[in-house]
């Protein structure tokens, strides 16, 4: 008698509009968090922080919910999305209440200021279309706008934490776009040689120098970046969870070396 194979499993509902699929957000999301801990530590910083990792938790089921209004859907999978996003965003909620009330004052404009990048890149979500390189980029400087507001919130001086946002912006600024040329030419594609985002990048950690001297190790740190980035580039196409894993790596090296400078 022949052997019957199991059906596949369907993907839980729950998981589905919970867990977010882009592993790599994990560590941008932590990135701002953590260096603004590293220079000016505080429980008001740490719980935005948290709040970081919880905003980029909710982005899953938020779009799930916003693409389903979206095209005119409501199924089963928007209403478990739309649950999940308002436990997830009483807790979110829930740790602005603690850093306003432990918080150095005036810590908030920078999210205010973070609104604008950060509705850009939400106007893409809303159309399926988050993948392309504008509301990436645009996503990722709201998103380090953790850090200057974590910075203010545990007492730091607003040119460090304008100082701080520029560094982390210019890191995403070169590695976005170096990440889509490796995953590119993991599926054959020829690369794009981002010298553009580059030069982006080096400016920003320029004028994190000029806002605030402190940070020259940081902007020292995004000019590595770039080298390390372009010599990479040079080499045989890796995986791509090597891809990944490099960026970890580099991420880890820019707000330690940032905020090794910063102490120094």
């Amino acid at each position: 008698m022949p052997s019957v194979a199991a059906a596949p499993q369907p993907r839980s509902s729950l998981r589905a509009v919970a867990v977010p699929a882009e592993h790599g957000g994990w560590a941008l999301s932590a990135e701002p968090g953590v260096l603004a801990l590293a220079v000016a530590p505080s429980l008001a910083g740490l719980a935005l922080a948290v709040a970081a990792l919880v905003l980029f938790l909710v982005r899953t089921p938020a779009r799930a919910v916003a693409v389903g209004r979206h095209r005119g859907r409501w199924t089963t999978r928007e209403q478990v999305a739309a649950r999940v996003a308002a436990v997830e965003v009483a807790a979110l909620g829930a740790l602005v209440v603690v850093a306003a009330a432990l918080g150095e004052p005036g810590w908030w404009w920078p999210g205010l200021v973070a609104l604008v990048p950060g509705a850009l890149a939400a106007s893409y979500e809303v159309r399926s279309r988050s993948r392309r390189l504008v509301p990436e980029l645009a996503g990722a400087v709201a998103v380090v706008a953790v850090a200057p507001m974590a910075a203010l919130a545990g007492g730091a001086s607003t040119s460090l934490a304008i100082g701080l946002w520029l560094v982390l912006a210019a890191r995403s600024a070169t590695s976005i776009p170096h990440v889509r040329e490796q995953i590119g030419r993991v599926h054959g594609r020829a690369p794009t040689g981002a010298v553009r985002s580059d030069l982006v990048a080096i400016g920003l950690g320029a004028a994190a120098v000029v806002v605030d001297p402190a940070l020259a190790m940081g902007a020292a740190s995004i000019v590595a970046v770039v080298v390390a980035q372009r010599a990479l580039a040079r080499r045989p196409v890796p995986r791509v969870a090597v891809v990944g894993a490099t960026q970890v790596a580099l991420e880890v090296a820019v707000v330690g070396l940032t905020a090794l400078g910063v102490a120094l």
